[in-house]
This record gives C-alpha cells, sequence and structure tokens, in this order.
C-alpha cells in the first residue's frame, strides 16, 4: 500500500510540474504579447521584456521546487534499496 502512495506522488508531481510548466509559457506570452505589466517590476518591465523575465523566473523557481520534491523521493529510493540489500545480505557484517 505504501508503495501506491509513492508512485501515485510520482505521478501527480509530475503533472504538476508539466501543468505549471505550461502555465509558466502562456503567463510569459500573455504579458510579452497582450501589453499587460509585471506587478511590483520596474516601470520599463513591459512587452517581450515582461515575457523574458516571467520565463527566466518561473523556469527557475519550477526546477528548484521541482528538484526539491524529485530529491525527496530519490532519497526514498535509494534508503528502500538500502534497506533491501541489507536484508538480503542477511544481517552479516
Amino acid at each position: 500500500m505504501r508503495d501506491f502512495f509513492i508512485r501515485g506522488f510520482e505521478a501527480i508531481l509530475s503533472v504538476i510540474l508539466i501543468i505549471a510548466a505550461i502555465g509558466i509559457v502562456i503567463g510569459a506570452g500573455v504579458a510579452a504579447f497582450g501589453g499587460g505589466t509585471v506587478e511590483g517590476a520596474p516601470s520599463g518591465m513591459q512587452g517581450p521584456v515582461a515575457g523574458l523575465a516571467i520565463l527566466i523566473v518561473g523556469f527557475v523557481g519550477l526546477m528548484v521546487y521541482g528538484g526539491l520534491l524529485y530529491l525527496g523521493l530519490g532519497i526514498y529510493h535509494n534508503t528502500r534499496r538500502t534497506a533491501e540489500a541489507l536484508e538480503a545480505r542477511g544481517g552479516r557484517v
């Protein structure tokens, strides 16, 4: 049952990260070609510059966030494999 939830979390995480990447691209496109401005940004940041800023900052943030979550899953899998290897060894030191 535990593996079901871990595999489910991996699938959901992948879908969420893909949706977030699509959202970043759409948001950057709207900012670049929709005539909007980035809230809280300097007054000169409009149009394609705003779109580029959203792309860069959005994808860097997405890489950090997704990387940390996948790092946690990797630690889980490595711990599981280590425990299985120790069990297979039969407790011999």
